[in-house]
């Protein structure tokens, strides 16, 4: 190695790959070298060598043995030491207890545990107008203190209108499941049609939320546990609710609050832009009106392109539609395809259709 370090213009990282070494063992190597005085003895592992007050192997022996003892053997190491020693006897702390009880793999939670939990990753599609739903539950608060009112709003996700919605004193899941049935009778749902998303709140897991939609032959999507992203178009709306110039930070009472959201849900379905609806309101895409207004913003900027077209360096603009599709979680475009075919641990299947009653 010396005299390919003389002879050779590479770095020391360079030279170390080249020859596959460590540059930590080259240092190491030059150092000694360099050294002058006596080679000193390699230095044991502390922790191999026996400690001098470690308990003997019949120590330990005794030690096991009262602990698996019929009288101590559900005990803790500290229940048993401190037992022990009020009888006036000692046998070790209590670490090298758990030490000792660890080494025969006799530590740990005897009770029966759960496993963990893996939750697929809902993927959801929404194409058309009322083909999936997603909704959520907000609280209110009011001038009392610790006095919350709750607002329900259900959303179409292609097209981001609220459908229905509803404000109540208590969240459950009666409230839920009466919303849901009318709104599906409000715009004559056919069965197997529609995909409703929530999270794992206990209004949307509870068993009648859940029979409704089986009955009204609905999927149910759900996010997983402890993961608000997997609701990006609710928790939005709800951004854009409480981020208004006139939401009062606390309301007065019921009707106050009622009064307000009418007004709020109605604005947001026929006068928001919605920056993510390439500007359209959630009713125009809703009802398919956007390419009719669409129309009318393409003739107005060709207007504006025939009149000055040095101030368009791109030619002339044309108007941005809707988005043809709209996802929740989709499928990464690098994603394995063998994964994809052979369909193993790949959480993409969290559509659970609810069996119909």
């Amino acid at each position: 190695m010396e005299d390919i370090a003389l002879t050779t213009t590479l770095s020391e990282r360079q030279l170390c790959d080249t020859l596959d070494l460590c540059r930590n063992t080259w240092r190491r190597q030059q150092q000694r070298k360099a050294f002058c005085g006596p080679i000193q003895p390699p230095k044991h592992c502390r922790k191999k060598s026996r400690q001098p007050r470690a308990l003997t192997q019949q120590e330990c022996d005794e030690v096991l043995k009262i602990l698996n003892s019929e009288q101590y053997c559900n005990q803790p190491p500290a229940q048993v030491y401190y037992d022990l020693l009020q009888k006036g006897h000692y046998l070790c702390s209590i670490s090298t207890m758990h030490r000792l009880l660890q080494k025969q793999n006799q530590s740990g939670e005897r009770r029966q545990q759960r496993p963990a939990q893996s939750h697929a990753v809902p993927r959801l599609k929404a194409s058309i107008p009322n083909e999936v739903w997603t909704w959520d539950i907000t609280k209110l608060p009011t001038v009392k203190k610790g006095e919350y009112l709750c607002l329900y709003v259900v959303m179409d996700l292609f097209s981001r209108y609220i459908v229905a919605w509803l404000l109540s004193r208590k969240e459950n899941s009666a409230l839920a499941s009466q919303l849901m049935q009318e709104a599906t009778e409000r715009y004559d749902i056919a069965p197997n049609s529609l995909t409703i998303h929530q999270d794992r709140g206990s209004p949307m897991i509870a068993h009648c939320y859940l029979d409704l939609l089986g009955e009204l032959s609905i999927t149910a999507s759900h996010s997983r546990p402890r993961v608000s992203n997997d609701n990006p178009m609710s928790e939005a709306q709800f951004k854009t609710l409480k981020y208004q110039p006139d939401y009062p930070r606390r309301f007065e009472d019921y009707d106050h609050a009622m009064q307000w959201c009418e007004e709020y849900v109605n604005w947001y379905n026929h006068e928001h832009h919605h920056s993510s609806l390439a500007g359209f309101t959630p009713n125009q895409v809703f009802t398919g009106e956007c390419f009719e207004v669409a129309k009318t913003q393409q003739m107005a900027l060709d207007s504006a392109y025939k009149e000055h077209p040095e101030r368009f360096s791109k030619g002339c603009p044309r108007v941005q539609l809707p988005p043809k599709a709209v996802f929740i979680n989709p499928i990464p475009e690098d994603a394995d395809p063998s994964i994809l075919e052979a369909g193993v641990n790949f959480p993409t299947l969290a559509r659970v259709k609810t069996k119909a009653i």
